[in-house]
């Protein structure tokens, strides 16, 4: 049941959840009262999900480009090349982040814009993009976490082999030398590596994203030089003298077996957290693969050199924790396939219940679903933050640095009245806050923050744009941002914290 003192899931009335009006007023003060004084809340994108101007100001195609130009790879048909304008609407946007009243905003460097050819060359008008984001956000009083790497390889690279390829770690730290060099005294966080798990996952073991690799097992090879890439990436900012912290993002998923009792069930769930979680997390926090790997090493044909893994776990000044989701697993085939029809029609794959699998994702119990298909259980953040304290003992302050939900939405009398994305962040952070806490299951993890993914309504990979995470939504003839009502519950939390903390009646008075 939502904690919310309304039903998350019941129609709205426009005129309930207006900015005039306050029917969220409890929950936002609640959370208000609840945050410490020093908890970053934010919100981020990526750049190619939100840019648009593809071909412009010296851009050239990234893998995301080639994959769109084989036609019909998302689920509406759509492609990227205006994406939601950010790139001609940044003032405008930042604008809605100062009046939302946010902390810190998190955004994604484009790796084609920056070096557009073989050979390092930077464009220098691709840079001056950034730089203009860069000091419309220190007008607007916002801190910065600029991202690196979110998915967008330049395809020049991918020709080559892309992360297949050791090759491409060392070009991604010599493009992150380049920014480091011109952004590195505005930002306050630098995030390497977004998702590992995901583009390596779904772009190179699969063909669900670009570059569509599908090389099965092979594709720990990508694993393994996506992290030397942020090991090397890391070494590199730190080398050009970058004001700010630096980390990665790695998305994580508690897995659990579906029936606890089942031996065949816990070693699903325990194969399952391993490749989704463990691969990602351990190299980097404890300087090794799990066993698995090494096993596996030889029939991948993945090398790991000598002093890789010092590269690799290298010590990080933050950990960035994306978190969507729990996962239940199963061991043996699945009705629809390794994934039920609710998580795979969204993006537009087909389902199959004839495909042989050892192992499949159950559907949630009496959870709520997303858009996607995605359950909604917000105290498994809590118990992911727990195995995260758990499993790491040398674990560096934490930012969740994505967390957000997907719903079916239609504007009415020009509002989007989403009570039910006001409910998930609600119960989401005061899960993660609970859990941080006295009693709680990762009581002395650092948590230092809460990125909401996204800003507005954007391009959302192979969903196209029929997957609305946003604050704001965006008119798709227009461009037009209309906040929805979480944009206004949220900005009501971020008044009242600063009522709080000024009143000394909030978290930092033990209230």
């Amino acid at each position: 049941m939502s904690a919310l003192p309304y039903d998350a899931g019941a129609p709205v009335a426009p005129e309930q959840l207006g900015p005039a009006h306050v029917e969220l007023s409890i929950s936002a003060r609640t959370l208000a009262r609840r945050l410490p004084p020093d908890f970053v809340l934010g919100a981020a994108t990526a750049a190619y999900q939100v840019e648009g101007a593809t071909r412009e100001d010296g851009r050239t195609e990234s893998v995301w480009d080639a994959w769109l130009a084989d036609g019909g790879r998302t689920v509406d048909g759509s492609d990227a090349r205006r994406a939601v304008e950010h790139y001609r609407m940044m003032p405008q946007d930042v604008g809605l982040m100062r009046g939302l009243g946010l902390d810190a905003y998190r955004f994604s460097v484009a790796w084609p814009r920056i070096i557009p050819e073989p050979g390092g060359t930077v464009n220098r008008k691709g840079l001056d993009f950034y730089d203009r984001l860069l000091d419309e956000l220190g007008a607007a009083g916002i801190e910065a976490m600029a991202t690196l790497f979110h998915w967008d390889t330049p395809q020049y690279l991918q020709e080559a082999g892309g992360w297949m390829e050791r090759d491409t770690a060392y070009r991604f730290a010599d493009y992150a030398e380049q920014v480091g060099r011109v952004l590195g005294d505005r930002v306050r966080w630098w995030c390497t590596v977004n998702e590992p798990a995901t583009v390596a996952g779904n772009g190179y073991a699969a063909d669900v994203h670009a570059p569509a690799g599908n090389h099965g097992v092979a594709a720990l090879r990508s694993v393994h030089h996506l992290l030397l890439g942020h090991g090397l990436a890391a070494r590199a900012l730190r080398a050009v003298g970058v004001a700010g912290g630096i980390g990665l993002s790695n998305v994580h998923s508690p897995v659990e077996p579906r029936d606890p009792g089942s031996i065949l069930d816990r070693t699903a769930a325990d194969l399952v957290d391993t490749t989704y979680n463990r691969i990602f997390a351990d190299p980097v926090l404890l300087g090794d693969y799990p066993t698995a790997v090494h096993a596996v090493a030889g029939v991948a044909g993945l090398k790991i050199e000598d002093g890789d893994l010092a590269v690799v776990s290298a010590p990080l000044d933050f950990y960035g924790l994306n978190y969507y989701m729990p996962t239940l697993v199963a061991a043996g085939p699945g009705r629809d396939g390794p994934l039920p029809a609710s998580m795979v029609l969204p993006t537009g794959g087909s389902v199959d219940g004839s495909a042989p699998s050892p192992l499949h994702v159950v559907e949630w119990p009496h959870a709520a679903k997303t858009a996607y298909g995605w359950p909604v259980v917000p105290g498994h953040l809590g118990v992911m933050l727990g195995r995260m304290r758990e499993r790491y003992p040398q674990l560096p302050p934490v930012y969740i640095t994505e967390g957000g939900a997907s719903f079916e939405e239609v504007p009415l009398d020009g509002q989007v009245q989403d009570a039910n994305r006001a409910a998930y962040l609600y119960e989401h952070l005061l899960a993660a806050l609970d859990a941080v806490g006295p009693g709680g299951p990762a009581e002395g993890l650092e948590l230092r923050g809460y990125f909401i993914w996204t800003l507005m309504d954007n391009w959302e990979w192979a969903a196209g744009y029929r997957q609305k995470f946003g604050l704001v939504h965006v008119d798709r003839d227009t461009f037009a941002r209309t906040p929805k009502a979480s944009y206004h519950w949220l900005r009501k939390v971020l008044q009242h914290r600063l009522e709080y903390a000024a009143a000394g009646t909030g978290a930092a008075a033990g209230a």
